[in-house]
């Protein structure tokens, strides 16, 4: 699964850049690895639970579309939307720490909300865990809003999900 680039990948060092990469990009893989070691620890104690892995994994068959946002060269943010069912799903939204509050969530959201709006979906749903607050304020103040628990998150009921419906 290979897209074209969303912008330019010569932008200055300052500037962010969003491009659309395979699910198993080596920058893809290297976000989400810091993404499992940063939020992993948060979810330890809930983590034996093998239902509770089941629904929190990727195939990557489903996965739609994966998004790097790159400041300069170096890979800053992360997010994917995969199939589940008829609707796209935010997956793996990640920004390293040291960048955020600088807009690159906000690329995200936009890259990922757009994929949707491309395949004319009136939705995009996400699920977050409960130990993530800053996540939660990040999509309220994004617009989406709360929805019940969906499948395959009934395995975690410590789950907040969320859509966005596009007018």
């Amino acid at each position: 699964m290979t897209s074209p680039e969303l912008t330019s990948p010569e932008a200055p060092s300052s500037e962010l850049t969003t491009v659309v990469v395979d699910w198993d990009h080596p920058d893809a893989e290297l976000l989400r690895a810091a993404m499992a070691a940063e939020v992993g620890p948060r979810y330890a104690d809930r983590a034996a639970g093998i239902e509770r892995t089941k629904a929190n994994a990727v195939a990557p068959e489903t996965v739609f579309r994966t998004f790097v946002t790159y400041r300069g060269a170096q890979p800053v943010g992360h997010a994917a939307v995969r199939w589940n069912g008829a609707d796209l799903e935010l997956k793996r939204m990640f920004v390293h720490a040291e960048h955020r509050g600088s807009g690159v969530s906000s690329a995200l959201l936009d890259a990922v909300e757009n994929a949707a709006r491309e395949q004319s979906l009136p939705r995009l749903i996400l699920q977050t865990g409960d130990r993530q607050p800053d996540a939660v304020r990040l999509y309220e103040k994004s617009g989406y809003t709360r929805i019940p628990i969906f499948s395959p998150y009934e395995a975690m009921p410590f789950s907040n999900c969320f859509e966005k419906v596009f007018a």
